[in-house]
């Protein structure tokens, strides 16, 4: 039977990696409690900006802002899903913590994916030249890639060049955008523009799949203002700016 989404990886195995990054995006929402999501203070001023300038009711804003201080933890899970998908590729695994994020099972592939092109300072990006290095230097027939999910152009190249003031090259290392490797692996070239074009028929297929009850468990920060809201009678952006800065001059008679 001809899947359903991709050619390369599996009905399951993509459902599987959908069902891993939702579970991801529960636990970031869930983690965010009223404590850590005031921790650095909340600019209720420029919220306050975006409500009236952008036409948006307080509750989403408050969401948009919840799904703002949880972007970083949810974007290393991106990265996360794409070794996942890649993984399931026949002839290819998941690196598990053994220092590389997918290799090939007959050692003539290793990779380490960044979801984008600028998540490296100089200092990073030495740190995974040597790496890669070493694994060329180590595996004779490998090729050893710095994967760029989301780069600046589509390319497969030779990784050479100044890097932290000193000049950087081996044979073997390359840097990769997401659409070139994903077509490396799978040996189609449109590979990413599929899955692309597939994701949301298959997140649609797993969100009908789950129980409504673990849909519910989101926004915990958001739960415990409303609550608050309930006995203080103010509004959301009232209530935030007064467990925030209650102490500033004026602002306890909110």
């Amino acid at each position: 039977m001809a899947n359903k989404y991709v050619n390369f990886i599996t009905d399951e195995h993509l459902l599987d990696c959908i069902k891993e990054l939702h579970q991801s995006y529960l636990k970031a929402k869930k983690n965010i409690s009223k404590s850590k999501f005031y921790k650095n203070k909340i600019d209720t001023i420029k919220l306050t900006f975006d409500s009236k300038f952008n036409d948006i009711d307080e509750t989403e804003l408050i969401e948009t802002e919840i799904l703002r201080q949880i972007d970083k933890s949810i974007n290393n899970s991106i990265g996360t899903f794409h070794e996942q998908i890649l993984g399931g590729i026949e002839g290819y695994e998941v690196g598990n913590l053994s220092g590389f994020d997918i290799k090939a099972e007959d050692d003539t592939l290793f990779a380490d994916i960044k979801n984008k092109h600028n998540t490296m300072n100089s200092s990073s990006a030495e740190a995974l030249f040597q790496k890669l290095a070493r694994y060329a230097d180590d595996y004779k027939q490998a090729k050893c890639y710095w994967v760029q999910i989301l780069a600046k152009n589509s390319f497969n190249e030779h990784w050479t060049g100044d890097i932290n003031g000193k000049e950087y090259s081996h044979s073997r290392v390359f840097k990769i955008s997401g659409d070139q490797f994903y077509a490396l692996l799978t040996g189609e070239n449109n590979a990413f523009f599929n899955l692309y074009k597939a994701l949301p028929i298959a997140i649609d297929d797993y969100l009908k799949s789950i129980k409504t009850s673990t849909k519910e468990k989101e926004d915990s920060a958001l739960k415990e203002i409303e609550s608050k809201i309930e006995k203080s009678k103010r509004s959301i952006l009232d209530q935030i700016t007064f467990e925030n800065y209650s102490y500033y001059l004026g602002f306890d008679k909110l």
